[in-house]
């Protein structure tokens, strides 16, 4: 891939990715660093999903591997997405007071643990979870919060017995959605108007 042409004469905006990609082989993860280096240096804002999966990371080291890659691409991150588990296996971070099945989601714990991650990634700009909690195959209590370097914590409207149709992709969506409203929207507060701001992020 031609990294200077992408991000220094096309000019890329935007540049996502994640840990599946990075756990598919030893190559993945340097194919990602190389982009994400090429774009940090060129200010194209970088976005990661840490999407930690056992499977995944079973047969090339583990979880030691998966916090070694992760930690490592981390360095060149702006924001950071992941949910509980996957801030606690990728990146070494526990949360406070959560059991192993999450049958109770304190969000207070979950921002106690995003502090103490940006407080070692002081590159982070942007750090966003969901929060789920499983009551049925079909039936989740959903959340998220999130947390920028200027404007501290926001909170989502709080979703408890939501019916899911399809539950595939509700992290993808969650991405997808964060980073169009830094696009468009400026950051993660709702304008008070309706009109976009005219300086958009990044």
């Amino acid at each position: 891939m031609d990294w200077e042409d992408l991000f220094g004469r096309q000019g890329v905006r935007w540049l996502h990715t994640g840990g599946i990609f990075a756990a598919l082989s030893e190559q993945a993860a340097e194919v990602a660093q190389a982009a994400m280096q090429a774009a940090h240096e060129h200010g194209t804002i970088v976005s990661y999903d840490l999407n930690y999966r056992p499977s995944l990371w079973k047969g090339i080291g583990g979880i030691e591997r998966a916090q070694e890659v992760n930690r490592a691409l981390a360095r060149y991150v702006d924001v950071m997405i992941g949910n509980e588990e996957d801030f606690t296996a990728s990146l070494g971070f526990e949360v406070e007071g959560v059991d192993a099945n999450l049958s109770k989601l304190d969000t207070s714990a979950f921002e106690a643990m995003i502090e103490q991650v940006t407080s070692e990634f002081t590159n982070f700009k942007v750090a966003a979870t969901t929060l789920r909690q499983v009551r049925t195959a079909t039936v989740n209590d959903w959340a998220a919060i999130a947390w920028s370097r200027e404007g501290g914590f926001v909170h989502s409207t709080q979703r408890p017995g939501l019916e899911i149709l399809d539950r595939v992709g509700g992290g993808d969506s969650f991405a997808s959605g964060l980073i169009y409203g830094l696009m468009e929207l400026g950051d993660l507060l709702r304008p008070s108007s309706t009109a976009l701001p005219t300086a958009r992020w990044p």
